[in-house]
């Protein structure tokens, strides 16, 4: 629901404001009189003399950036416009400009036509609803903002990539890199422009696909998770031969991967690989990681000589926890990847290096560096549930399998651990759904007969 100052008193949410970040459909849940507040709330809020703005491709972005930068400005902040970005650049920016804080606009994955925000505070610390985000909605509709500023700020701006490139460059070895043959699949996002300058300091030979940065989104939601995204990446390997293939989301701080055979890589495995690969460097040192899936994870860091620390799935709560244990590390299945070097923030841009540099070194091909892993520990991957209930499902689930004495731990939704399989099934922030996540010991036929199980419970 957009901002209706008359109805003030009745309105009690804004529904573009949910748990982690903003994001709606445009015009009706967010558009540019909302963002101007937002940035007036923002301000009266945190008080910041700096904040960072950026944007990703969609058609709307700009003017939301606009009235979103006109709304501090007015406020006496001054803006650090770094325009068309992914929001990893925010995150970098942030600190890198010593601001005191930064927002994205961006709907990431979302279908075209929604657009939203993800805002940081200063060290680019996330803002959830706990930690200011509900303050700024509750400021926006009892429009309680700070008086105009007697001296508006003013902004600046810093278009140049060439810092965060450079900081990229950190995680790798340069002299180790092969010339690797790449598919790169920009899903018509924000990571087109930023590979542009990224890929002429590298030596890989590169196959761009839907490349060009398209609000129009010509090939489809920029959504590596849709299964029919994923053929052009698949096709594309396997015509050209390449070793890799990688895509991204819109706001690539998710990256996706594809082996020399064209398949892809379950997100789960990716974490115990990199974990393995950063461990190799830094022994002795925590990883943090969801609870979804976790028995692969937990070995691999186990044997690499680091400490596996479970967190509550959610960017905010994986980034608080490893502040908390400064680790280096934190992993989610859903291709969220988060480094301590990058002010404990996600990339989309650094896994991708760091599996590049592991197969140069190696010389082992992606299939080979996680064929293994797989078949230790199968996994179904997550299944989505559209339900009406759910607390009683998961109160269904959980008494089904009492008499097999589970290990339960309910750090996020359900999860039960038997001897040889273990499950998670949680609910979502944000839709009517469960989400079930299963893995075995070396055995896949007992994950699908699981998963078989557990629909008959959901669906009783």
């Amino acid at each position: 629901m957009a901002l209706d100052v008359n109805n003030q008193m009745t309105q009690t949410t804004l529904s573009a404001f949910k748990a982690y970040d903003i994001r709606g459909k445009v015009p009706e849940d967010l558009n540019t009189e909302l963002a101007y507040q937002i940035g007036r709330a923002y301000a009266s809020e945190f008080s910041p003399k700096q904040v960072v703005i950026g944007y990703d491709i969609r058609l709307e972005s700009p003017a939301i950036a606009q009235s979103l930068s006109q709304g501090l400005i007015d406020s006496g902040v001054d803006v650090i416009d770094i325009g068309l970005c992914g929001t990893e650049e925010v995150y970098f920016a942030t600190p890198h400009y010593q601001a005191d804080g930064g927002i994205m606009v961006t709907a990431s994955h979302n279908p075209k036509g929604y657009n939203g925000m993800k805002l940081v505070a200063k060290g680019a610390v996330p803002i959830s609803g706990d930690s200011g985000l509900k303050n700024i909605e509750q400021r926006i509709l009892n429009q309680k903002f700070s008086l105009p500023a007697s001296t508006a700020g003013h902004s600046v701006s810093k278009l140049s990539k060439e810092a965060y490139i450079a900081h990229l460059l950190t995680y790798v070895d340069l002299q180790t890199l092969k010339p690797l043959k790449l598919v790169m699949n920009a899903g018509n996002g924000s990571a087109g422009p930023t590979l542009d300058v990224l890929m002429p300091k590298l030596p890989f030979h590169t196959i761009p696909i839907h490349h060009e940065a398209n609000g129009h989104f010509p090939n489809g939601v920029p959504n590596p998770m849709i299964i029919d995204n994923q053929k052009a990446t698949q096709e594309a390997v396997i015509a050209h031969q390449a070793d890799m293939g990688i895509a991204w989301d819109g706001d690539f701080d998710r990256c996706f991967f594809f082996d020399e055979k064209g398949q892809f890589i379950e997100g789960y495995y990716l974490v115990g690989l990199l974990a393995e690969t950063l461990l190799a460097h830094s022994p002795n040192e925590k990883i943090i990681h969801d609870p979804r899936l976790t028995w692969n994870t937990i070995e691999q860091v186990t044997q690499a000589g680091g400490q596996a620390i479970q967190s509550k799935t959610g960017h905010a709560f994986i980034k608080e926890r490893m502040r908390k244990e400064d680790a280096i590390y934190g992993g989610e299945m859903s291709a969220h990847h988060y480094f301590k070097d990058f002010f404990y923030c996600d990339s989309g841009m650094i896994p991708w290096l760091l599996i590049a540099e592991l197969i140069s070194k190696t010389g082992k091909t992606l299939s080979q560096l996680v064929a293994q892993r797989a078949q230790a520990f199968p996994c179904s991957g997550e299944i989505n549930y559209t339900v009406q209930d759910a607390p009683a499902i998961l109160q269904r689930i959980q008494a089904h399998f009492a008499p097999e004495n589970p290990s339960i731990d309910e750090t996020d939704g359900l999860s039960l651990e038997f001897a040889q399989w273990r499950m998670n099934i949680r609910s979502s922030n944000t839709e009517p759904l469960l989400r079930l996540n299963i893995e075995a010991r070396g055995d896949a036929k007992l994950v699908e007969q699981k998963v078989a199980e557990i629909e008959a419970l959901i669906h009783a």
